[in-house]
């Protein structure tokens, strides 16, 4: 019975799902056709662009958004995995000590800059901090892991959770033309600007399309040495809010935060393919299929783009989130051109 009853529930997540799926490959697919005619767009461009006027106009129905939201993180995450297939260790290694110096100071500087400007703004400690480690590490994921171990109010959470995508769909959707208008044709340069700020997966992915399938995977490559560094983050925090609170956070729940599956995945197939001599086959299809599940991920990410969010969250959420991004971006021309990337 337990079987059966277990079956129906996964049949009806399926069914669910379908709607949003649905209408996320059908944009891609228009995205991808339209890519032909404006070969200067390109797919990826026109795939979010399509799905943000078609979520706040056609497609606001609540029965879409199991699915898009399955298309923007799943698709993304199984497009990373993918992406070990198209990338060793000897191109790791061009980031070299530069770009992990870059990273570094990138995290420390974001860190620093989100948590004080917040304080001053009137915002809480633990806003603050999930604001830094969002904006640092990787998004709405980096904000789930630090809001248990500073014992974060759901609503606070659920604000700043609002606001780093707000501010990431924004630099999502400017960055890329500002890394060709300073960068030109420097891949990595381009690829450090977008995968040392973005905010989440997705927006790296999403931003990087906009530019080439080059730049996606060198700027992943920065983004998931920032992925890496969550442990370190959550650890950090979770500190700091115990040191300056007279209650200690958490203190009966062991914080256990693991790397992101897909990030595993990567580094392990990204190990085989460098030790071995995986037929060519294996790279092309991957690239192909992540392509499709990029492509798709970009229209849902546009599709669930409610533009009156933009309103809602008043002034002051809209000054923290303005000034953090700006931090960000100048932070990540001066440290390029410092250190040479």
């Amino acid at each position: 019975m337990d079987l059966e009853t277990s079956k129906d529930t996964r049949m009806q997540k399926v069914i669910a799902t379908l709607p949003g799926l649905g209408l996320s490959v059908v944009v891609a697919i228009i995205a991808k056709v339209a890519a032909i005619w404006l070969p200067s767009l390109g797919g990826a461009t026109i795939a979010i662009l399509l799905g943000i006027i078609l979520g706040n106009t056609f497609f606001k129905q609540s029965t879409l958004s199991i699915g898009t939201k399955f298309s923007e993180s799943k698709l993304l995450e199984y497009s990373v995995v993918l992406l070990g297939f198209t990338v060793t260790f000897q191109t790791i290694a061009e980031m070299g000590v530069p770009g992990l110096v870059y990273i570094l100071m990138m995290m420390t500087t974001v860190i620093i800059s989100a948590y004080a400007i917040g304080r001053k703004l009137g915002f809480s400690e633990k806003m603050s901090l999930m604001m830094a480690g969002g904006n640092a590490v990787c998004g709405s994921s980096a904000i789930g892991a630090i809001a248990p171990a500073i014992d974060a109010d759901d609503e606070e959470k659920g604000q700043i959770i609002t606001l780093v995508n707000l501010l990431g769909t924004v630099m999502m959707l400017t960055l890329p033309f500002l890394g060709l208008a300073v960068f030109g044709d420097s891949l990595l340069s381009k690829s450090a600007l977008l995968g040392g700020t973005l905010q989440s997966v997705g927006q790296v992915v999403a931003g990087a399309s906009l530019i080439d399938s080059q730049t996606v995977k060198y700027a992943m490559l920065f983004k998931i040495t920032r992925i890496i560094m969550l442990v370190a983050v959550v650890f950090f925090f979770e500190k700091k809010v115990n040191h300056n609170s007279s209650v200690p956070v958490n203190t009966h729940k062991k914080t256990r935060m693991p790397i992101p599956w897909y990030v595993l995945a990567f580094l392990i197939i990204c190990i085989i393919n460098s030790v071995t001599t995986m037929p060519t086959i294996f790279g092309d299809s991957a690239h192909v299929v992540s392509t499709w599940f990029e492509t798709t991920a970009l229209a849902a990410i546009g599709l669930r783009l409610d533009l009156a969010k933009f309103l809602k969250e008043g002034p002051r959420f809209l000054i923290y989130g303005l000034a953090v991004g700006s931090v960000q971006t100048i932070a990540a021309l001066l440290f390029i051109t410092l250190l040479k990337i």
